[in-house]
């Protein structure tokens, strides 16, 4: 069974709609890994701080599949589509990895870009999985967030009751 790292973010009622996603993903996938909730600064539009966090799961379901069941879980919370790429969200699951595949179409891309170049994203993955290896660097999360570039917009954890 494959491995799946989801991101999880939100800056529109954040604790609600981040705690309503991941009960949605626990009811759909069952036991989660869940990274600490960071904060960050919005990225690409002047908007309110996101929350972020990533989960990982082990699931038989296709990669088409598990994004099928991301976005109505989106839709279920909320989540508006069209429009601007970035804008503000009140849940934002993207598939960062579905097990060591390298898969580009045109619903989706795995590993997901933004894992290199979001601390948001890499630095709850690495707390997760740090000994997971990038598929297509080779290099572990651990060491690719040693060696990330921290001097990027603020990022960090907060204390988040479940």
């Amino acid at each position: 069974m494959p491995q799946v790292f989801v991101g999880i973010g939100s800056n529109v009622e954040r604790d609600a709609s981040i705690r309503a996603g991941v009960a949605d993903l626990r009811a759909q996938y069952g036991e989660l890994r869940l990274s600490s909730v960071y904060e960050s600064e919005a990225v690409g539009f002047v908007g309110d701080a996101f929350y972020n966090l990533v989960a990982g799961f082990e699931t038989q379901q296709s990669i088409d599949a598990v994004a099928d069941t991301l976005a109505a879980i989106e839709d279920r919370n909320g989540r508006r589509r069209g429009g601007e790429k970035f804008t503000p969200r009140t849940l934002d699951l993207d598939l960062l990895l579905y097990g060591d595949e390298i898969i580009t179409t045109a619903r989706f891309h795995v590993p997901r870009d933004e894992i290199l170049r979001y601390a948001f994203v890499l630095w709850p993955l690495a707390e997760i999985a740090p000994d997971l290896r990038h598929p297509q660097t080779g290099e572990s999360f651990a060491q690719l967030w040693e060696a990330f570039d921290k001097r990027g917009p603020a990022l960090g954890p907060v204390p988040f009751s479940w």
